[in-house]
């Protein structure tokens, strides 16, 4: 996929547009867990979650290349979908995003404010996925996918960040959405010849990649009906599910209740506010935690963007339900 030279080369083009997201070690979340926990705060970045390093990494490879597109078009649930137009317009490069309808209002909002045209097609992400294809074809744009070499080789400089700055750790959970942050960080950890045991974390809700993985081959649900929008697909892609099944020692499933309290929690005790995808890697170590007691553990809280109606929802100890409309289902 790349060498540490790459990764490295991705690192620097990274650091022209923002500095390394900080991992601390919060002692509550250490009190919670039983074991030594490390918060990698990928909320930090300019656009609010890790995926900005990946749209960085594409446009300045294709800038290199002399091959910039004059437009670009991808789809996404938001934070994807803001990597791009970030990267991308200041470059000149005209960015369309599709995003599925009902979508988060604010990462609406956020992308449109990067510049990106919106266009709201389908009713969840892989429609919205698929439509998009449709219209680069149409249009002669650049089709940007879910799952990109540069895509994965910009996201991996999270994971290098991370196990440079803490080392020797026993295990690191992470969220899995189309799978470039879990694949970044395999690599990243298999170039610098560590053993660190890699988790990915799904919703029980969307648990398609959880059952590629144990099927062994790309298995696609008819739902994927979680709140924590940057997980809910339906339709794995192969190229991930192979370096899944390769580098990651499991696939967890965290229910909807479970989320919603690690978001919570990472509240409390970080006053960090997390998506619903960025706080189920912490719902997964809190679900697995007499298995990690005592050890060296990391989390990724990939995302901190989440509307404000549902994290008021959230923090009132509430549970939101999915789609256009956010109703309140108090437990």
């Amino acid at each position: 996929m790349f060498d540490l030279t790459d990764l490295e080369a991705a690192q620097r083009v990274v650091a022209r547009a923002m500095p390394p997201t900080p991992q601390y070690r919060w002692p509550g979340l250490c009190r919670r867990t039983g074991c030594e926990v490390w918060l990698k705060h990928e909320n930090h970045t300019p656009t609010g979650a890790f995926k900005v390093r990946g749209g960085l990494v594409l446009l300045d490879e294709l800038a290199q290349a002399g091959k910039l597109p004059q437009r670009m078009v991808t789809a996404t649930r938001g934070n994807h979908g803001q990597s791009v137009p970030f990267a991308a317009v200041p470059q000149g490069v005209k960015v369309s995003v599709f995003a599925p309808k009902g979508n988060s209002v604010e990462k609406n909002a956020a992308m449109v404010g990067w510049g990106a045209e919106l266009v709201e097609a389908g009713n969840d992400y892989d429609e919205a996925r698929e439509a998009a294809n449709r219209h680069a074809d149409t249009e002669g744009a650049l089709y940007v996918p879910p799952f990109h070499p540069a895509l994965v080789r910009g996201v991996a400089t999270y994971a290098l960040e991370l196990f440079t700055a803490v080392p020797d750790l026993d295990a690191v959970y992470v969220p899995i959405g189309m799978g470039s942050g879990i694949c970044g960080l395999i690599r990243a950890r298999d170039l610098l010849g560590l053993k660190t045991e890699i988790v990915g974390v799904v919703a029980a809700r969307a648990p398609a990649m959880a059952r590629s993985v144990a099927a062994g081959r790309v298995v696609e649900t008819d739902a994927a009906d979680t709140f924590a929008d940057g997980m809910a697909c339906r339709v794995p892609m192969p190229e991930p599910l192979e370096i899944v099944l390769r580098g990651a020692a499991r696939v967890a499933e965290v229910s909807e209740a479970g989320i919603a309290a690690a978001m919570r929690a990472l509240y409390a005790d970080t006053h960090n506010v997390a998506e619903g995808a960025g706080a189920a890697a912490f719902a997964a170590l809190m679900e697995e935690r007499e298995r990690q007691r005592g050890k060296r553990v990391a989390v990724i809280l990939s995302g901190g963007n989440v509307d404000g109606d549902v994290f008021r929802e959230v923090l009132g100890g509430g549970v939101p339900e999915p789609g256009p409309i956010w109703k309140p289902q108090t437990l």
